[in-house]
């Protein structure tokens, strides 16, 4: 008995993490980082990052007391590559909320929408627009400030406003310390009179704290979707290149949604837009022009064929029946890199060059991709012949020469070359009248490319603001890679870089061909993110628009 209690004694404190297990879980982390992931040079480049050099972080994750405090360092030490394809989160589904949105407008943050229900007005009269202070005596901008490594995106504006987000909205799988909240926060809003008022508000908590993890050892090394053979015509490993999307989109008013977060003119009549609908669609009058309107949610439809018909059916009748198309993928959660180009072939009514991929070049990719190209040739289908001796030809170069990544390739088809669709008569069926692309700061993976290649085709002028940046692929949601046996957390992952085919000047940025925190920059600037658009349902914003494409008809008008 008393050699059991000696024992006993001996074993860790239940439920926090040993220091040999925090250190075997960070370097895993970092090793995962080391193997896959695709801009490590470049985050050097643009942040002075060295994700390889993990000394410091080490040191930091050994002094950490309790497993919250260590899953701090591993959310830190991915926030700090500055890639919105890739968050740490931690295994809880725990979530606090106050029952209102905000983001930032005018460089403040202001109430977005509110729930009356949760707040009725009798209680809690304060109003959409108005300023949200402080949370528990804390200034909200040393929120922003603290919070960015909970939201970071590719650039500081959608941090910030993401950032703003989780000021009101916390989720434990990206915040470890959301579970020390108390029942309620006391907030300061500044009215639109200016006179600042204090509220008590209850946090609504639902999902199961965590609060230490299981010390037990859990020897699965990664969770991914089953893998199919290598002879399975349906190819994951290809499907992973041609997926661009936020892996956990923030907590954004109408991000993704179908609806539009402005109103649409008075005398605008609608076609789609219904539940079952891929898009919003119909038609406006300004002056003497008939103006067309179609919103791109997002690039992750159910069912991608019935979509391109759908949207197929809409180019047609824009094609007969206005004089120029807005197509707007403000706050477009990016999705299927391929369908995001078909899309395309409808709008350009000419060839056009779609992006590079520059692979991580791995020895998974070289064996796979060798795999999928005997396949090819056994069945002698050409076309996949062409697309797999290219990816492999890339990889193994990359490969041969201990480089990180490829030379850019295509990835939705064997060339760098798209041709416009065609009806079903093989008559041209993209819409060729003006045209403006609308995008903003979230416009992300897919939106990214989609901008990009509309812009360096020429096509017509984008509208709005800088496209979000994250430009690369990073497989499917479903596919992230559990990092660590012991703390049970994981992480996306970029494993290809976008590349445009000429290299672009931003100020702020080297010259590049990269879209990676870049973003595509509008060609028309008009910024959504005022109080006056949240206030008048976006007039002004429709207002810049409608004004911008008017010009476009009126410059193509003989």
């Amino acid at each position: 008995m008393k050699r059991l209690l000696l024992f006993l004694l001996a074993l860790p404190a239940y439920g926090q993490l040993t220091q040999d297990q925090k250190v075997f879980d960070f370097t895993s982390l970092a090793s995962l980082y080391s193997k896959r992931y695709a801009p490590l040079d470049w985050k050097q480049t643009l942040y002075n990052v060295n994700a390889l050099d993990i000394a410091a972080w080490l040191d930091r994750a050994r002094a950490t007391t309790t497993d919250l405090d260590f899953y701090e360092v591993m959310v830190e030490y991915v926030a700090n590559l500055h890639d919105g394809h890739d968050a740490y989160q931690l295994p809880s589904n725990f979530l606090a909320q106050l029952g209102f949105s905000a983001d930032v407008y005018d460089d403040k943050v202001l109430i977005e929408a509110l729930s009356r229900t949760t707040l009725p007005i009798a209680q809690y009269p304060f109003e959409v627009g108005d300023e949200l202070v402080s949370v528990d005596g804390t200034p909200v901008e040393t929120l922003l400030q603290s919070f960015a490594k909970y939201a970071r995106y590719g650039n500081d504006r959608s941090t910030r406003r993401a950032a703003a987000s989780r000021i009101v909205i916390r989720s434990q799988s990206r915040m470890p310390h959301a579970v020390d909240l108390g029942n309620n926060a006391v907030i300061e809003v500044r009215r639109a009179s200016g006179n600042v008022e204090t509220y008590t508000i209850p946090w609504r908590k639902t999902g199961l704290p965590l609060n230490q993890i299981d010390p037990a050892p859990t020897p699965q090394a990664r969770k991914i979707t089953p893998r199919l053979s290598e002879s399975t015509p349906a190819d994951p490993i290809l499907a992973e290149l041609q997926h661009a999307a936020d892996p956990n989109p923030a907590g954004l008013f109408g991000y993704g949604s179908l609806q539009p977060v402005f109103a649409l003119p008075q005398n605008f009549v609608r076609r789609l837009g219904n539940a079952g609908d891929n898009f919003v669609s119909g038609t406006y009058t300004s002056g003497t022009n008939r103006v067309g309107y179609i919103r791109i949610p997002h690039y992750d439809p159910a069912d991608t064929n019935a979509a391109l018909t759908q949207f197929a059916s809409e180019i047609a009748y824009m094609q007969a029946n206005t004089d120029g198309l807005v197509i707007d993928e403000t706050r477009n959660t990016g999705g299927l890199l391929c369908y995001g180009e078909s899309i395309l072939t409808y709008l350009i009514s000419n060839r056009f060059t779609p992006l590079g991929y520059e692979v991580r070049a791995t020895r998974e990719y070289l064996q796979s991709f060798a795999a999928r190209l005997d396949n090819a040739k056994l069945i002698g289908n050409p076309t996949l012949i062409a697309q797999y001796q290219t990816l492999y030809d890339a990889v193994a170069e990359a490969f041969a020469a201990s480089r990180g990544r490829s030379k850019p390739v295509p990835v939705c088809g064997p060339t760098f070359d798209r041709l416009e669709a065609k009806d079903k008569n093989f008559k041209p069926a993209a819409y060729s009248k003006p045209m403006i692309m609308l995008t903003d700061e979230f416009s992300v993976s897919t939106a990214d490319s989609v901008a990009a290649m509309f812009q360096d085709a020429g096509r017509g002028p984008l509208v709005g603001w800088r496209t979000n940046g994250m430009g690369g692929s990073n497989s499917l949601n479903t596919t992230r890679w559990q990092v660590g046996a012991y703390s049970e957390g994981d992480t996306g992952m970029t494993i290809a870089l976008m590349s445009r085919p000429n290299a672009v000047s931003v100020a702020g940025y080297p010259t590049t061909n990269y879209i990676e925190n870049v973003g595509v920059q509008p060609d028309i600037p008009i910024d959504y993110m005022t109080r006056s658009n949240l206030l008048n349902g976006g007039r002004d914003f429709v207002e810049g628009f409608t004004a911008a494409i008017n010009a476009q008809i009126q410059k193509a008008t003989p």
